[in-house]
């Protein structure tokens, strides 16, 4: 078939595309929540946890960093209701997407934390500051600045990743595109929407990502907002220590 421009022009703004470039983003945006929360738990047992819960946490990031996501996606959607695991598909989809991604992100936040100096957490613990408190109060927020950059690249290959739910009939953007394309078989003109939108869909997180990285560039320092609770908790933590 010859290129259309009716019908590319039709793709851009057709009501399966744009619903599939919606889910795309709330998939992503709910599938990288969950992740960063795996990815702090198997961080934190891996930094600080006993030999147990350490070797879980190696054995996750080794499993999910060395297998294909699109082997994943399948595995989970097929695999667990033959052990009495009964998942849809957008549970199927969350499922795999945020536990690849704990995996990356576990690693992303482990080297923040290992980026900070040892010396602030001494001084911390010198005032008698908790461990919570340490980690909360100092630790943390200066890892941020380090854990920013990286983090905001996951997002950004997220929102690609996402496709690779298709294989198990999630109707997001490539999903959609593909069920257009077998309608009236204009496959070159789709699927150039479809990257289009990708590409509409990247090109706003980056700007996003612009901002915020901007925002924690900024030095610590007198004139660096400090939250009230983290005033009252250091102040907590001074008085405990008592006169030096």
């Amino acid at each position: 078939m010859n290129w259309s421009w009716s019908y590319f022009f039709e793709y851009l703004t057709n009501g399966l595309m744009v619903e599939g470039a919606w889910t795309t983003i709330w998939l992503s945006v709910v599938s990288m929540v969950l992740g960063l929360g795996l990815g702090v738990i198997a961080a934190m047992m891996k930094m600080y946890g006993n030999r147990a819960l350490r070797w879980i946490a190696e054995f996750y990031i080794w499993l999910f960093r060395g297998t294909p996501i699109l082997i994943q996606l399948v595995i989970i959607y097929t695999g667990l209701p033959q052990l009495g695991i009964r998942l849809n598909v957008i549970e199927s989809a969350i499922l795999g997407l945020a536990l690849n991604e704990g995996a990356y992100l576990a690693e992303i936040i482990r080297a923040g934390i290992m980026s900070v100096d040892k010396g602030q957490n001494d001084a911390a613990r010198s005032v008698g500051m908790t461990w919570r408190e340490r980690m909360w109060l100092v630790i943390l927020p200066q890892a941020t600045r380090t854990i920013i950059p990286p983090l905001g690249n996951q997002f950004n290959g997220m929102l690609k990743t996402t496709s690779l739910a298709s294989v198990i009939s999630m109707e997001e953007l490539m999903r959609n595109a593909q069920m257009l394309a077998q309608i009236e078989f204009r496959v070159l003109e789709v699927y150039l929407v479809a990257a289009l939108w990708y590409l509409l869909l990247v090109s706003i997180w980056s700007a996003i990502q612009v901002r915020i990285e901007a925002h924690y560039e900024k030095p610590f320092g007198p004139a660096a907002a400090v939250s009230p609770e983290a005033e009252k908790e250091l102040a907590k933590a001074i008085e405990k220590a008592g006169p030096a």
